[in-house]
């Protein structure tokens, strides 16, 4: 958990926005996909999710990040993590099946 954390912290508003323990401490980050980046599924999953209000950290493997910042896109594809509370409403909502009916 701490690798995830970076030192136990989370950027700005992510840890604002993060689940809490009974300490006051942020509940542990559950791995809930990976995703290619060159399709852009990473970004559609992340701004669904963060539209029911499930905070989602985004790590990209190995040089991944590299990638994002000068390409814009990360070659390794987007690790997608949620907090472990959140984590079944997270993938029912994932899992679900669009409604093209509305």
């Amino acid at each position: 958990m701490e690798e995830l954390f970076g030192r136990g912290r989370l950027p700005g508003e992510l840890m604002e926005r993060w689940p809490k323990d009974a300490q006051g401490a942020p509940v542990p980050p559950a791995f809930l996909t990976h995703c290619g980046s060159t399709d852009l599924a990473d970004v559609i999953l992340v701004n669904m999710l963060e539209a029911y209000d499930i905070p989602v950290m985004i790590l990209h493997p190995g040089d991944g990040d590299f990638g994002k910042v000068v390409l814009g896109l990360s070659g390794t594809g987007s690790r997608i993590y949620v907090p472990e509370t959140l984590y079944e409403q997270a993938k029912e909502l994932m899992e679900a099946e669009p409604n093209d009916d509305i």
